[in-house]
């Protein structure tokens, strides 16, 4: 930031999405790379053993093969609704004590947790350890909050596309690199390196990682509003509405895609390598779509963007429905991995511009509550739907709904305008100051302190 710069505060609009200055954070640039490469490391972490969770399932002891699905399905519901319970609490408590400490907290967690997954004895050990996860990690939420926090206004769209690539990234490597460890050493041992993955991730972060965090007093905290000022935002709730859906139909033909790949390719042998081949196409994709329309987000506006993507998603989901081949598969996958790729980021960026940056902690936690309900209760639906009506039939579905979708974003959620108003009505007012007498520092610590 140039010492010549006037030191006057600027308006909610000088200061862009969620309030922040429009230079962003000293060493912004340092911590979003740092950022992004723990993000890797932790998605290739967690990719790396959640394919294998029904094998490892009958390793413990579950033979019955009905029982599997069903315990198989347990572990990622029971997960997703601890999470959805936890984030907006863990999002309050970063607000209250900085970002960068729940970024270690679900860094650290993680590694624990996952490690000692390694060494369970039976099914019900497992389940409690999934669901102690679901409480304690969350690294995509509580590493967007701080990206959002510190980088500038004019780069966000960017940033939180670069972040969104890794997580697309890493849930493409893991299963590769996980299934060739599972193969050779067993199906513990990729617990324990997913440990080691997240154990150095938030060493990354500890010595990587740059917040310049001021604890707000107990008035400030009280006076930058509540949940319910929050939900009361123009937009917001119809927002949150949208990250359901949004999620709910991205998990609604993942338990019945292998099944359905093994019925296009008639060789029940090939489906889980053709299964992984067609999901590594699909990241790739969305990964680079990720950081390319990220910042063309910042440029042509984030709910634009966002619409454009979701219509482009449900549209290129009804061809998989009519699809005969794992070649027609594997290439209307790769064009339904541009549109998913640019959702993510896009929400994100407009959930940074409906708050202002001392609430971003607690706004990215009640995103995470609804989207885990969304990845809780999809794969019931798209399993009932399979099961009733053919394997088919989700695919269908989920093209309905992300058009619908679309739609409902387009009338429903606000623009720039009213992003600037609830972040000038939620954020707390600056001290006065006398621009005569002020000093650089003190004029860079309120800066800092909005």
């Amino acid at each position: 930031m140039d010492p010549q710069e006037p030191t006057v505060q600027p308006t909610p609009r000088e200061r862009g999405p969620a309030g922040q200055p429009p230079g962003g954070t000293p060493k912004w640039r340092m911590t979003l790379y740092t950022m992004w490469v723990a993000q890797l490391m932790a998605m290739v972490g967690f990719a790396f053993v959640m394919p294998f969770i029904p094998f490892y399932i009958r390793e413990l002891g579950v033979t019955e093969e009905r029982r599997v699905f069903v315990w198989a399905g347990l572990l990622g519901t029971g997960s997703g609704i601890m999470m959805s319970i936890v984030a907006p609490m863990w999002g309050w408590v970063a607000d209250r004590y900085g970002r960068k400490l729940m970024v270690q907290r679900a860094m650290f967690g993680g590694a624990i947790i996952l490690g000692m997954m390694a060494y369970v004895r039976n099914v019900h050990q497992l389940f409690a350890l999934r669901v102690l996860q679901g409480a304690f990690t969350g690294t995509v939420a509580a590493s967007i909050a701080l990206v959002s926090s510190v980088v500038p206004a004019s780069h966000l769209g960017f940033s939180l596309g670069l972040m969104q690539m890794s997580v697309f990234t890493g849930n493409s490597l893991g299963p590769l690199v996980g299934g060739a460890v599972a193969e050779k050493y067993g199906y513990r041992m990729p617990f324990l390196v997913t440990g080691a993955l997240l154990f150095s991730a938030g060493l990354l972060v500890l010595f990587g990682a740059k917040e310049r965090f001021r604890r707000p007093s107990p008035e400030e905290h009280r006076a930058a509003g509540s949940i319910r000022d929050i939900l009361a935002g123009p937009g917001v709730l119809v927002l949150l509405c949208v990250y359901t859906l949004t999620n709910l139909s991205g998990s609604l033909v993942g338990p019945i895609f292998p099944l359905f790949v093994e019925q296009l390719d008639g060789a029940a042998g090939r489906a889980a390598s053709l299964t992984g081949v067609i999901m590594a196409v699909t990241g790739i994709s969305s990964a680079i779509a990720a950081i390319v329309i990220g910042r063309m987000s910042d440029r042509l506006g984030h709910k634009s963007v966002f619409v454009i993507c979701t219509a482009l998603t449900g549209l290129t989901c009804l061809p998989q429905a009519a699809a005969h081949t794992v070649t027609q598969m594997l290439v209307i996958r790769a064009i339904f991995g541009i549109g998913a790729g640019g959702m993510a980021p896009a929400m994100n960026a407009m959930v940074a511009s409906m708050v202002p940056r001392n609430r971003l902690g607690q706004a990215y936690g009640i995103t995470t509550t609804f989207s885990a309900l969304g990845w809780a209760v999809g794969p019931m639906i798209g399993g009932w739907a399979a099961a009733a009506l053919g394997l088919r039939v989700p695919f269908v579905i989920t093209g309905v709904m992300l058009m619908l979708l679309a739609g409902v974003a387009q009338k429903g959620v606000r623009g720039p305008g009213a992003a600037n108003e609830t972040a000038a009505a939620l954020t707390p007012p600056a001290p006065a100051v006398a621009p005569a007498s002020i000093t650089w520092q003190e004029a860079t610590d309120v800066l800092e302190a909005d």
